[in-house]
């Protein structure tokens, strides 16, 4: 990179160069942040605890406009020098972790465990730490900055935060930039979509021995489920479908009244994503006609029910858009080599909306993401921070 590359010289101003040293200097309390965060429950769906936690922490940062909006999430405002479309920072607030499970944090050596510390912990301690280094006096931009904790990113949750946003509050946004769990090489462009499907039949049940011709809905289901497995599927793009769960009736004795099963289908493309459902749907039909067919005289049919319980879009930011290329900089000046990805974060809302975004990991390294195991080790965890204030600094200014 020459000394006249824009993001070199960005990143030597005297202004930013002291916003990285103050991230090195103060790591230890940016994640001493990240073990308070994750050791605040926050299931899908039930994220208030954590949101009011943020909420404290915007204020404290001095961010203005500081509110909750209809889909639970937080937002607070970096006013810029300039009044235009400001940059978004997203970090969700949601876990895949009911609140059964203990979110306690422990340490053995130089890694923490616990439920939630990199997914999303670290991105929210990253997404706060950025905040704070672009003080608003010390360091400003051009342009204002909203940072966002968004609610509903996991599993069911449908990505219901971001999408609300991006459809109101940031519908204008120049650039979306979302932290999602730790790393520091990986820059998200492709927004990998899926579809869930809950598929459900129903029928009258009876006794296994007395009401036997009665439709069995766990056979429907069990022959829905072959079928689906059965599709061929795409090689390239990547594209993926399984049978999750499965489940229905009371008693062994006893034909079941219902049986249901739960599909996920991922793929980065949407054509693709729109024929393989009509092939699903086939199948789920298939198997209640089979089963009616198959009843004995004078009984009941069964009935099927396809509902779609998520659906993610899809899309792409071109590795040549301006964002992408300031991500690949940064990730190059903290002595990493970038790496373009596939995978489905908040990114995939504005991504599918038009609006240029990326997904980027807040620094360190993880595993067992989705696990009780969960680990995050902090080493050169500031220089992944250093790493996303450059990009959020190259964006908005």
């Amino acid at each position: 990179m020459s000394d006249s590359h824009p993001m070199l010289k960005l990143w030597r101003e005297p202004a930013v160069m002291e916003a990285r040293q103050r991230i090195a200097t103060r790591h230890s309390e940016i994640v001493r942040q990240q073990i308070a965060i994750s050791e605040i429950a926050a299931p899908t769906g039930e994220e208030g605890d954590r949101g009011e936690w943020i909420a404290r922490r915007f204020r404290a940062l001095g961010l203005a406009e500081v509110r909750r909006d209809e889909a639970g999430n937080i937002i607070g405002r970096r006013r810029g020098v300039m009044n235009q479309s400001a940059v978004v920072v997203c970090a969700h607030l949601d876990t895949v972790f009911p609140r059964t499970v203990p979110v306690r944090v422990r340490q053995e050596g130089e890694v923490l465990i616990g439920p939630g510390i990199g997914d999303n912990g670290r991105g929210l301690a990253a997404m706060l730490a950025v905040a704070e280094a672009i003080d608003g006096e010390r360091l400003r931009t051009r342009g204002p900055i909203d940072f966002v904790a968004t609610t509903g990113e996991e599993g069911t949750g449908n990505l219901r935060g971001a999408k609300y946003l991006f459809e109101n509050a940031a519908r204008e946004a120049r650039a979306a930039i979302i932290v999602d769990g730790p790393g520091d090489e990986r820059i998200v462009t492709r927004a990998l979509g899926s579809r869930r499907y809950r598929i459900t039949y129903r029928g009258p049940g009876g006794h296994s021995w007395t009401a036997f011709g009665t439709p069995n809905p766990v056979h429907a289901a069990a022959i829905a489920a072959a079928r689906m497995v059965s599709i061929r599927l795409p090689t390239s793009p990547r594209t993926t479908l399984s049978v999750a769960r499965i489940g229905g009736g009371l008693a062994v004795n006893a034909i079941p009244g219902d049986g249901w099963i739960e599909v996920d289908l991922r793929s980065s493309s949407a054509a693709i994503i729109q024929l393989l459902d009509h092939e699903i749907r086939d199948a789920a039909r298939f198997a209640a006609v089979d089963q009616n067919e198959r009843r004995a005289t004078g009984t009941p049919r069964l009935s099927c029910e396809i509902a779609v319980i998520g659906d993610r879009p899809c899309g792409e930011t071109s590795p040549d858009h301006p964002l992408v290329l300031v991500a690949a900089e940064a990730t190059r000046l903290i002595q990493r080599e970038p790496d373009l990805a596939e995978a489905s974060t908040d990114a995939n809302v504005p991504i599918s909306l038009g609006i240029p975004a990326i997904a980027i990991g807040g620094g360190g390294r993880g595993g067992n993401a989705h696990t009780e195991s969960e680990w995050y080790n902090g080493e050169g965890g500031a220089a992944g921070i250093s790493r996303a204030l450059g990009i959020v600094l190259g964006s908005a200014s």
